[in-house]
């Protein structure tokens, strides 16, 4: 598939066919091509949890469940026959930004202006998205609720270092809504995009 073509069929998507699993040697590419993202320094602070088989699938959604009232698009999420658990490690950074090349040997987050470990993760993510898109299949991105991240790591054995920056499902698609919030429409280019200068002198 041409790379247009895939950022152009690229959305969220929220309903899988639970009857076609993703054949194992899909899988593995979506998530090798996610290895392929940029870090800074190189230092590859991420980590993925691939869950395919059902039962590590029903207990990754009973450990992060809510006890709010089940939102409406969880029913067609909890279809997709993969999940991927996207990991960042701040501590990797901070050892590699010490090492002689970089000389940071404080390991003082302050140098950081953004947290690149989550940052870097997130490129990886959206590889995998794309991948997932481009061997036609659906895939959306979405994040654990804070309240269940401890237990959700404790019930997939996470060591403490690893944050979990978001998931992504992946599957073939089912007919489903699209967001609501889609009506919203794009922003327009000159609102978002900025040339030379944000505004001109004594503007904005």
């Amino acid at each position: 598939m041409e790379f247009a073509e895939v950022l152009r069929r690229r959305r969220m998507v929220r309903n899988y066919d639970p009857d076609r699993p993703v054949p194992p040697e899909i899988v593995d590419r979506i998530v090798r091509h996610g290895l392929r993202a940029p870090s800074a320094g190189f230092s590859q602070g991420w980590s993925f949890l691939v869950l395919t088989d059902e039962k590590d699938r029903e207990l990754y959604w009973s450990s992060t469940a809510s006890d709010e009232a089940p939102d409406n698009w969880l029913t067609g999420m909890r279809k997709a026959p993969v999940i991927i658990v996207c990991f960042s490690n701040k501590s990797v950074y901070l050892d590699r930004y010490a090492q002689p090349d970089k000389g940071w040997t404080d390991r003082d987050e302050g140098h950081w202006p953004v947290p690149y470990w989550d940052i870097d993760t997130g490129f990886a993510a959206l590889l995998m998205h794309l991948s997932a898109v481009d061997q036609e299949l659906g895939s959306c991105f979405f994040g654990i609720p804070v309240p269940a991240i401890a237990g959700f790591k404790a019930a997939f054995g996470v060591p403490a270092e690893f944050s979990p920056i978001g998931v992504l499902s992946v599957g073939y698609r089912a007919p489903d809504k699209r967001s609501p919030s889609l009506k919203r429409g794009h922003r327009p280019v000159d609102d978002v995009v900025h040339h030379g200068r944000w505004a001109a002198p004594g503007q904005g």
